[in-house]
C-alpha cells in the first residue's frame, strides 16, 4: 500500500501574516516551528512550517508578498485536534491571547464536543474532547 500510518503529510495554506500565524499555532496551540524562511527571496514564497515534535505531519503556511493569495476559509475548513479529554479553559485562553477568536461552530456537533477558535486568517481550529474515531 502507498499510504499507511507512518506516511508523512503536509497541509499547506496561505496566510496574511506569518508572524501572527506563528503566535497562534506555536504560542497558542503548542506546536513547534519545524522550519521557516530566513530571508526574502524574490520569486519565492515566505514559509513557516509548524507541527508537533516528532510528528508525521505539519502545516506549511505560505505568503508570497509579490503575488499574495488571500486566505478564503469556509466554515467547513476545520483543523480538528482530538484530545480524548475535556478541553481545558487555560488552553482556550492561550489561543485567544495568541490572536485567536472563539466562535460558534457551523456544525453543532463541534460545540457539543469541543471548542472552536478561529486563527488570525479565519481558519477554524476545533479542540475536541472526544477520542479519534469516537
Amino acid at each position: 500500500m502507498i499510504i499507511d500510518a507512518r506516511t508523512h503529510i503536509r497541509v499547506a495554506r496561505p496566510s496574511r501574516d506569518l508572524a501572527a500565524a506563528e503566535r497562534f499555532y506555536v504560542d497558542g496551540l503548542g506546536l513547534e516551528v519545524q522550519w521557516r524562511t530566513t530571508e526574502r527571496v524574490s520569486g519565492h514564497h515566505d514559509l513557516l512550517m509548524v507541527g508537533p515534535k516528532g510528528g508525521g505531519w505539519h502545516f506549511e503556511l505560505t505568503r508570497d508578498p509579490e503575488r499574495p493569495v488571500e486566505p478564503s476559509p469556509t466554515v467547513e475548513d476545520l483543523f480538528v485536534v482530538y484530545l480524548g479529554a475535556p478541553v481545558e479553559e487555560v488552553q482556550v485562553e492561550r489561543l485567544l491571547a495568541a490572536g485567536g477568536t472563539r466562535v460558534a461552530a457551523h456544525n453543532p456537533y463541534w460545540d457539543e464536543f469541543g471548542v472552536t477558535v478561529e486563527d488570525p486568517d479565519g481558519y477554524q481550529l476545533v479542540l475536541c474532547s472526544r477520542s479519534w474515531g469516537a
